[in-house]
């Protein structure tokens, strides 16, 4: 299937492209006007197929067309009655393997322009939190919170991409729509909100079923509802029912009632998480069904645990993961949840995300240690399942901190990692297939001399060994819009940033670390740090795209016992 640009003649517009027949294409259109009729003609060599309208001038409406028969596809309408925010094409047959086809785009939903670029993003449009982060037939699946026609939060629905390494992704079109009603305006009242995935099995085939809190501002008695929902195609959910109509009663909760998260605990049934607050601060609840399939038959169990340091309100986006054989009584479980509005005094940072070791024996658990997640705090939402070799995680490499509802905000996901045990800490290294990134080795000598080491572009890996654990250095970056580096000494390891604006930053700071080795990811957009195999680990969301011009060592050149870099790329 291929595709060319859209051109415009005279007062038309028109995407043309060669499809097969059996394309499916999904569009998003809205009258320029209120009165006014909206309207897209689709033909195949010159045979009329269809045609698309809407009166609907408050948001753009979605609709669909399946080719009846192939060949040199044009799309056309007129521009100045009608908004077009995507238009994009695949074959149902294909496209896991080939992934869709984005034929046009708006200006206000457009993706960055980078030439390179190995972090997660969305094809078009808005994207926060990771969603049913799993493995179903044979592929890894990440849906995300998604607003396909701007590049600021609004109505969320679920976007969807796959891999076969983490690293990757070919883009799906759009999984999960709001209810009609919310999709109807764009004033941002709720939507299908973050959620979870688990394997589904049922009368002919097997598929996915999600489960997701949707939200509706001001709606009575409840804002947020948890409802589910199965794909059996594995693009597209079925209409949803709700399984949790209400927050459980007699806890004084607030409205906040969201997240589920959705897990086989050590007796071998369903576990849902859920994040909600009190009074007091955050709490996480939990739920369990003896409903083999999930289904339905959810029943309250009670409080999992609760958080109400750093003023924080809501816990968010919880996730649970067992640090070794899920069935063993001697096995930690990970709960890991975000700390919603939490700021940390000593840095300033916000919105932190924790990672609480402890026993858990499917009715209770019972916490051990307490740790960071990232030092950074640009890794938000984390979410992880168990695969192969053990749990797996990503997150919105993003803070809601620096979300603004007058500016564009384009994001990413972390690079996905690993969520490992030594018997003292959790562990986060970026999964073994990001290695695969390294498309050329620029340096083993200059790096670690103190000379001045320029870049081909910004998007490289340092990987460095030090002559002592906690040997002290200062690796600084050259970027054109901000100032830059990575810094460790007796405070411990810390991420140096400043906007050059006069405005003063948080401190990424990994208190006492004492690493043997540090490794760095540098991308348009982010900084991730990980020492001692992601022991201490720090994310960084940059606010341009401009790459990284070079890396020079100012401090701690005899720190250095070792230091290799690699030019990456996808």
């Amino acid at each position: 299937m291929t595709y060319q640009a859209t051109t415009i003649s005279s007062a038309r517009q028109f995407v043309r492209a060669e499809l097969d027949a059996g394309t499916v294409i999904h569009l998003w259109l809205k009258s320029r006007r209120p009165g006014e009729t909206a309207q897209i003609s689709v033909e195949v060599d010159g045979t009329g197929l269809q045609h698309v309208d809407t009166s609907r001038a408050t948001e753009f409406e979605f609709s669909k067309v399946v080719l009846s028969r192939g060949g040199s596809a044009e799309l056309t309408y007129d521009p100045n009655t009608t908004a077009v925010s995507v238009i994009y094409a695949f074959h149902p047959a294909r496209v896991q393997n080939e992934g869709i086809r984005v034929l046009q785009h708006s200006a206000e939903n457009a993706p960055p322009a980078l030439s390179d670029g190995y972090h997660f993003r969305p094809p078009f449009g808005w994207m926060n939190d990771p969603n049913g982060f799993g493995r179903f037939g044979g592929q890894v699946h990440l849906f995300y919170q998604h607003y396909p026609h701007s590049l600021r939060w609004n109505t969320m629905h679920w976007g969807h991409a796959v891999s076969n390494d983490y690293v990757h992704w070919r883009h799906l079109p759009v999984f999960l729509f709001p209810s009609d009603d919310l999709s109807q305006r764009d004033d941002g009242r709720g939507g299908a909100f973050s959620g979870s995935a688990i394997a589904w099995a049922g009368q002919g085939g097997e598929g996915i079923r999600i489960f997701y809190t949707e939200q509706v501002r001001d709606r009575k008695p409840e804002e947020q509802i948890q409802l589910s929902a199965i794909s059996r195609d594995s693009l597209s959910a079925e209409p949803s029912a709700v399984i949790l109509p209400e927050r459980p009663g007699g806890l004084d909760l607030t409205l906040d009632f969201r997240d589920p998260y959705v897990f086989k605990g050590p007796d071998g049934r369903w576990k849902m998480l859920l994040g909600s607050r009190d009074k007091a601060g955050g709490v996480i609840l939990l739920y369990e069904t003896l409903n083999s399939a999930g289904a339905d038959g959810w029943a309250f169990l009670g409080t999992l645990h609760r958080e109400n340091r750093y003023g924080m309100t809501a816990a968010e986006c919880p996730c649970m993961v067992p640090l070794g054989d899920a069935g063993a009584s001697e096995t930690r479980w990970a709960l890991i949840f975000g700390l919603l509005t939490s700021r940390d005094a000593k840095t300033g940072r916000r919105n932190m995300t924790s990672v609480t070791v402890g026993r858990f024996d499917g009715q209770s658990f019972t916490p051990e240690l307490e740790q960071e997640l990232d030092f950074g705090s640009d890794a938000y939402a984390f979410q992880a399942f168990v695969d192969d070799g053990g749990p797996v995680g990503i997150a919105w490499l993003a803070n809601w901190t620096d979300v603004s509802k007058k500016e564009d905000f384009q994001t990413a996901m972390t690079l996905p990692r690993r969520v490992l045990w030594d018997g003292t800490a959790v562990l986060t290294p970026p999964v073994e297939g990001v290695n695969a990134l390294r498309h050329a080795e620029l340096d083993r000598t200059r790096l670690a001399a103190g000379e001045r080491l320029p870049f081909e572009n910004g998007a490289v890996e340092i990987e460095l060994d030090l002559s002592s654990p906690g040997a002290a250095f200062e690796l600084r970056f050259d970027h054109p819009d901000m100032d830059l580096a990575v810094r460790l000494n007796g405070e411990g390891l810390e991420i140096l940033f400043g906007d050059r604006t006069g405005k003063a930053s948080p401190r990424y700071l990994a208190a006492a670390a004492r690493p043997s080795t540090v490794r760095v990811f540098v991308d348009a957009g982010s900084i991730e740090v990980f020492a001692d195999n992601g022991r201490w680990t720090g994310t960084k969301r940059l606010p341009t795209f401009m790459g990284v011009k070079a890396a020079q060592l100012f401090q701690g050149i005899g720190s250095i016992a070792g230091a290799r870099v690699w030019q990456l790329k996808l």
